[in-house]
């Protein structure tokens, strides 16, 4: 990005998923990814950084998924919220895109789609700068 950097962090308990959602970033000469494995390490990088993109499972220990959904809304209404879970079934697609999340997938299925997904949020905001 000119002049600005897109950042991107992914909170997901697995070490496995985060690093490969950071090497698929990474392939999109995406930098910088951070991560978190917890509610309150995510809050903590919230607090020092700004974020334009969360990618947050639902199911982590301690507080979940849902629960940083809603703070991140009302304390960082202009971040960007993806939920990315195994838990994708209609209702907690519904729940997660009711409380404010602006796109849910698959882990299973959807991989591959949150890069191509991220690309095109890139682009737009190129185009708006």
């Amino acid at each position: 990005m000119s002049g600005s950097r897109f950042t991107v962090l992914v909170v997901d308990d697995s070490v496995m998923f985060r690093q490969r959602v950071i090497c698929l970033l990474n392939d999109r000469n995406l930098d910088p990814v951070l991560q978190a494995c917890n509610y309150e390490e995510a809050v903590d990088l919230l607090l020092k950084t700004e974020v334009h993109l969360a990618m947050l499972d639902i199911n982590m220990p301690g507080k979940n998924g849902i629960e940083l959904l809603k703070l991140i809304r009302s304390r960082y209404p202009g971040t960007k919220v993806w939920m990315v879970s195994n838990h994708a079934d209609e209702h907690y697609k519904q729940i997660c895109l009711s409380t404010g999340a602006d796109h849910f997938f698959d882990k299973s299925f959807d991989f591959e789609e949150i890069g191509n997904k991220t690309t095109m949020i890139i682009n737009e905001i190129q185009n708006q700068n």
